[in-house]
């Protein structure tokens, strides 16, 4: 726009410069919208040994994802309060033929297998 005049201003807001009709009501977004993005909640408790910890974690994060869609198993791991950079994964997260995840506990034997009631198993069965 070239002339910014308040007279040219106010026809063009009228519509009068774009053919007619009335100026929109809502403009475009001024900034783009960024996609979702990651983030880890912490959880701390206390448990005798690192077993009894996994399967505490384990039940959380299930308990978690039943009552919110978006958390997400797969990401789910198990550290020393003191030391998160040792973290362990709690989840298996093996990729399926159709792309799906593996949602039984990490180091399960057997075949893996899809999330839901009856989910797709893959694998070599029995084989460890």
């Amino acid at each position: 726009m070239r002339d910014n005049r308040p007279a040219h201003w106010r026809r063009w807001m009228a519509g009068a410069l774009c053919g007619g009709g009335d100026p929109p009501l809502i403009g475009p977004p001024r900034r783009v919208v960024r996609p979702d993005r990651c983030f880890t909640a912490h959880l701390g408790f206390t448990a005798p040994d690192l077993a009894t910890a996994r399967e505490t974690a384990v039940g959380y994060a299930e308990a978690l994802s039943v009552l919110r869609a978006e958390v997400a198993l797969g990401a789910a791991a198990v550290s020393p309060a003191e030391d998160w950079r040792r973290a362990e994964r709690l989840f298996c997260g093996a990729v399926g033929p159709d792309g799906e995840r593996c949602v039984d506990v990490a180091g399960h034997p057997g075949f893996h297998h899809a999330p839901g009631p009856g989910g797709l198993g893959w694998g070599d069965g029995d084989v460890v």
